[in-house]
């Protein structure tokens, strides 16, 4: 078990994903050292890469203590909302507490969304793929789909390992390998091959995203 799996209290999957987050205000005092003060910068830039719009209704996948949704959550006013789903219960009292009036919480793993076809305008992800079981993410990937109306858009950003050797094993390290290897292009055939179009990828800080749309037909 790596550092961060002990100082955030993970349930940890054996197959090599981060597993499931149980330790909120740990995870806090994490992502804002690990971000070194610019947390709030690189989620505002995230939030200007997913593009939401006023009047969208969001969904978070994997939305952990709610951070990404309420960096949207003003964003789509008036007349929007966002909805985070995760798996974690302690996460998600937390997300509660600090929501916005448009956001709201509940609990589900990404690979059985509970909401009905084509629910959302848009579907946001953020440090949460590399979490999933690696034989669901197929399954998330299709429930993303699944809960976005034809045309509607979806962003997934995650951990973008150091290039430097040196630095990567320290991640490893610490991180139980969850976040050790550059998942990108998996993302990128896994939402090709569910039928979503991939429309962009880049970088940000210490990221990688892609962006896709359900196609209208």
């Amino acid at each position: 078990m790596g550092l961060t799996q002990k100082l955030l209290s993970h349930h940890h999957h054996d197959d090599g994903s981060g597993g499931v987050i149980t330790h909120p205000r740990g995870y806090e005092l994490f992502a804002g050292a690990w971000f070194l003060g610019q947390r709030a910068r690189t989620w505002d830039r995230l939030v200007a890469l997913a593009g939401p719009q006023p009047g969208d209704r969001v969904l978070d996948v994997g939305s952990g203590t709610g951070y990404f949704a309420r960096r949207i959550a003003p964003v789509v006013e008036p007349g929007g909302s966002v909805v985070g789903i995760d798996p974690s219960q302690p996460m998600l009292v937390y997300a509660a507490a600090h929501a916005p009036a448009n956001c709201t919480f509940q609990a589900a793993g990404a690979e059985d969304v509970p909401f009905g076809d084509a629910s959302f305008d848009l579907v946001v992800s953020s440090l949460a793929f590399h979490h999933f079981p690696v034989d669901r993410r197929a399954d998330a990937v299709r429930e993303m789909f699944r809960v976005l109306r034809p045309g509607g858009r979806l962003f997934i950003a995650d951990f973008r390992p150091p290039r430097g050797p040196v630095l990567n094993r320290i991640v490893a390290a610490v991180t139980a390998h969850a976040m050790a290897h550059d998942n990108a292009h998996e993302i990128s055939e896994l939402l090709r091959d569910c039928g979503f179009t991939v429309t962009g990828t880049g970088r940000t800080r210490l990221m990688h995203y892609v962006k896709a749309l359900r196609p209208q037909g």
